[in-house]
């Protein structure tokens, strides 16, 4: 078998080589991202600059419009990532059927970053976070109603999805308003408890 070098290394590199643009461009993202994130803790978003992004990230110009149009692009980008990331994670840690998004996670690390939530609140940008947060909620939701073997048809399981992405919203915007007081683990049991109760076909 050592005498044999043409066995297999051969198909193992390409697949490392075509890997590394997409690692590369992850990282570049998540660079940019949370450079612009810092610098609206510091300032108000409109007064940030593509320069100033540029100069945190330690990324050239060009590469920054290789990717996005402009901050706001980069802005909202970042933050659907956020939250497509978070809207997977249920599918990714092979949790129950039942549990249908990650609100213990997601109010606890919301929690852990309070400046973060507060500067995109105060950036003017709530009302497109609003939306970005909704369409994941839902999206995730009707994947984890079906994994659970909830039949509905196809409108009313879209309707329920969204209706149930927009109450988990309205539970964020509480939690935060009272100052996180009720504990991430109780909040999603709430959601939970809230969502099963309102599903006319249950598995």
């Amino acid at each position: 078998m050592s005498g044999n070098t043409t066995t297999k290394p051969a198909p193992a590199a390409p697949a490392r080589t075509a890997a590394k643009p997409d690692r590369r461009i992850r990282r570049t993202r998540d660079t940019l991202g949370d450079a612009l994130i810092q610098l609206m803790q510091e300032q108000p978003f409109d007064s940030i600059t593509v320069q100033q992004v540029l100069d945190r990230a330690g990324v050239s110009r060009a590469t920054f419009y290789t990717h996005y149009r402009d901050k706001d692009d980069l802005f909202l980008s970042d933050v659907e990532d956020f939250l497509e990331r978070m809207g997977n994670f249920l599918t990714r840690q092979k949790a129950p059927a039942r549990r249908l998004f990650p609100v213990e996670e997601l109010f606890t690390h919301i929690a852990d970053v309070p400046r973060v939530h507060a500067a995109i609140m105060a950036s003017g940008k709530a009302p497109d976070f609003r939306e970005l947060a909704i369409g994941c909620f839902a999206r995730s939701i009707e994947q984890r109603l079906v994994a659970a073997g909830v039949t509905l048809a196809m409108p009313e399981l879209r309707a329920t999805s969204h209706a149930l992405a927009g109450s988990l919203y309205s539970l964020l915007d509480w939690w935060l308003l009272h100052n996180k007081s009720t504990p991430p683990k109780e909040a999603d049991a709430l959601f939970h408890r809230l969502a099963w109760n309102g599903i006319p076909t249950q598995p």
